[in-house]
């Protein structure tokens, strides 16, 4: 059985994008979705008359997709392995895959697809802030 999280409990509220979906499977794999509106704040600036989401942008999106799916509160610690591939524009909705490295909870392997194309892969390290 997967657990969902509704559309409704997982917008954003500043708007800066949505996460419309998150999924999490028995086997820890982790599914989202998500849209950036074109008057997104991330777009400001990058680039003027062809804007493209930052690299900073999309690993924010998928650590909070992460953050969302294991209902905790963590904090990033590391960044490993991160390959930018295809430029996110707006009103794209993108598609993030996750789940755990093997040896380490904490770690997860991650991939952004976007028009069914690998758009950023990368591992992002976290740890816990849970007491």
């Amino acid at each position: 059985m997967i657990n969902k999280t509704p559309a409704t409990a997982v917008s954003n509220l500043q708007q800066w994008h949505t996460i419309t979906l998150v999924q999490k499977s028995p086997q820890n794999e982790i599914l989202a979705r998500a849209k950036i509106d074109e008057s997104s704040p991330w777009f400001s600036g990058h680039f003027p008359g062809e804007p493209i989401l930052p690299g900073i942008a999309q690993l924010k999106i998928v650590f909070e997709a992460i953050q969302r799916a294991e209902r905790r509160d963590l904090k990033i610690s590391g960044i490993k392995r991160t390959r930018f591939k295809q430029i996110i524009e707006p009103e794209d909705e993108i598609e993030i895959h996750a789940g755990p490295v093997k040896d380490n909870a904490l770690a997860y392997s991650f991939r952004i697809m976007v028009r069914d194309e690998l758009a950023c892969s990368g591992i992002l390290l976290t740890e816990s802030l849970d007491s």
